[in-house]
């Protein structure tokens, strides 16, 4: 199952190892087609950046 997205959903990854953290920010832009990645996010530290989510990644609304 592809992912999908809209403008203000959570993009949420979570940490794999014990040193990487769980990382979330909202999807400002979607660039793939109905939804798909990759996304423009901006993460909750204020760093904005073009992602295209792996496997440990999922998408929650607003």
């Amino acid at each position: 199952m592809t992912m999908q997205a809209k403008p203000g959903d959570r993009l949420i990854v979570e940490g794999r190892t014990d040193t990487a953290h769980r990382r979330e920010g909202e999807i400002l832009e979607v660039h793939g087609d109905d939804g798909a990645p990759p996304y423009m996010v901006r993460w909750d530290d204020g760093h904005e950046g073009t992602v295209y989510p792996g496997p440990d990644a999922h998408v929650s609304g607003r």
